[in-house]
């Protein structure tokens, strides 16, 4: 049985950002419905008992899109961060090697959200021969089924932002950049 996470946040950490009323629809109910819902369909299928990982990479149809849904929220809420984490050089020297910059990396992710077309996820991966990507899914696809190692993510659904930034997307990539987790992400590194 999945159980829906609490933030790793208060929900009103990240006010100037996302608002308690973003995080609030977006984890309590989106978030929520994709637990729920994967409860509901696990049920007496040859995934019940497994990890959402597991799910993702072997399931389909609306078991796999909301057990994608649940794992890529539950990563994307770890992305974020109220305070300014300080990228660790090892990353850092680690986006250079790829990007050239980290300003570079913020340029070309922005230009990678901003143009992922309609609902879906942006993401920062390392490949199996440790460089690191920017690939975008739509819907609920998710890079673990293609072997990537997902390292940060941002949620372009508009219900991720719309309720603060309407249809300004670059506005939210924007603010989404100030906002990263760090530690987090190098966390993920393989």
């Amino acid at each position: 049985m999945f159980t829906l996470p609490d933030l790793p946040y208060a929900k009103t950490a990240l006010d100037g950002f996302l608002s308690e009323s973003t995080l609030s629809f977006h984890h309590d109910k989106h978030f929520n419905a994709y637990v729920t819902t994967a409860n509901n369909l696990v049920k007496g299928t040859e995934f019940e008992g497994k990890s959402l990982e597991d799910i993702i990479k072997n399931a389909s149809g609306p078991l796999f899109n909301n057990a994608a849904q649940a794992w890529n929220h539950d990563f994307y809420f770890k992305c974020l961060s109220p305070e300014s984490v300080e990228i660790s050089s090892k990353l850092k020297a680690l986006i250079e090697e790829n990007f050239k910059s980290v300003e570079e990396f913020n340029q070309a992710f922005k230009a990678s959200a901003v143009g992922n077309f309609g609902s879906g996820w942006t993401w920062l991966v390392q490949k199996a021969d440790g460089k690191l990507a920017i690939v975008n899914t739509s819907n609920a696809a998710n890079p673990l089924t293609s072997g990537d190692k997902p390292l940060l993510v941002i949620d372009v659904w508009e219900h991720a932002y719309y309720l603060d930034y309407q249809n300004l997307r670059p506005s939210y990539v924007d603010a989404f950049l100030k906002h990263i987790n760090w530690a987090f992400v190098e966390s993920n590194l393989a």
